[in-house]
């Protein structure tokens, strides 16, 4: 059978990206459990940028996130089921919402911030025995987004 079939190929780096991801989020259940944080993991930085904002429309989350419109109206329903966001209409244009923190969303922002100093340390230590991971992606982000695999394709 032609082609690859070892699916941790370098061919499929989006699966092992994606596989990385779904791990670190396995292993941080448990610990944002015995730290009290209730955030879903994968909505940590959506919280945290919104924190910063005070508050903002998904469109703007999505551009201060560099992550799509969809995703982040994906994840905001939990987050409202939570009591960790509130929403309202914009008084300028009644279609888009809104989102803006609650005391509840303030104080798991808070007790992010506590983990987020241990678990700097915890990554750190596993880059020294690995190699660093979060740099080499952020090196690779960034040549994507310098030259797209299209046209590195094309050479």
């Amino acid at each position: 059978m032609p082609g690859s079939t070892d699916l941790d190929d370098i061919t499929f780096l989006g699966r092992l990206s994606e596989a990385l991801s779904q791990r670190i989020e396995e292993q941080t259940r448990p610990l944002f459990d015995e730290a009290g944080i209730t955030i879903p993991v994968r909505s940590c930085s959506l919280l945290t940028a919104l924190g910063e904002a005070g508050e903002a429309s998904a469109a703007e989350l999505a551009r201060a996130l560099g992550q799509s419109h969809q995703l982040v109206v994906q994840k905001c329903p939990a987050l409202l089921r939570l009591g960790l966001i509130t929403q309202h209409a914009d008084p300028a244009d009644a279609r888009r919402k809104i989102f803006r923190l609650t005391d509840a969303g303030r104080d798991q922002l808070h007790r992010l911030d506590a983990y987020s100093a241990r678990i700097t340390e915890v990554y750190r230590a596993l880059f020294e025995e690995i190699g660093d991971v979060h740099g080499a992606i952020l090196k690779a982000l960034n040549a994507l987004a310098d030259k797209p695999l299209a046209e590195r394709f094309s050479e």
